[in-house]
């Protein structure tokens, strides 16, 4: 119960001081085998309100192993700004939809950024 309670604190005094409170949003990555899932991806993630935004950010080589064996392939990488909050909802639906046995869905949280920026990520994506 007390941690609802600090968290909601702190997310008030957040808003009255409009300041951020660190790890409220997060990057999320997932890579793609290629544009065209990449996009559909994407736009699912923005259309779901799962994320304010996807970066796609091709042509990038990944070198993993996989199945006791070193594979290399030429990836596309998704960046995802989205709130922390959604990172459990974004993974479920990427895994849902990603055609990969194993989808890369990884975040990290957001300490410090444009305030305005921030404000945008938290206004398109619902808690």
């Amino acid at each position: 119960m007390y941690p609802v309670l600090r968290t909601v604190g702190v997310r008030l005094f957040s808003m009255a001081a409009e300041t951020y409170t660190s790890g409220t949003h997060s990057a999320a990555f997932v890579t793609c085998p290629n544009d065209t899932v990449a996009k559909d991806i994407a736009r699912g993630i923005v259309t779901k309100k799962l994320a304010a935004c996807v970066n796609i950010i091709p042509q990038i080589t990944s070198v993993y192993e996989w199945k006791g064996k070193i594979e290399e392939d030429v990836e596309v990488l998704l960046m995802i700004k989205t709130r922390t909050s959604k990172i459990s909802e974004l993974a479920e639906y990427v895994r849902s939809v990603h055609p990969y046995e194993v989808a890369e869905v990884i975040s990290v949280p957001i300490d410090q950024g444009n305030p305005p920026y921030l404000k945008w990520i938290g206004d398109i994506v619902p808690e």
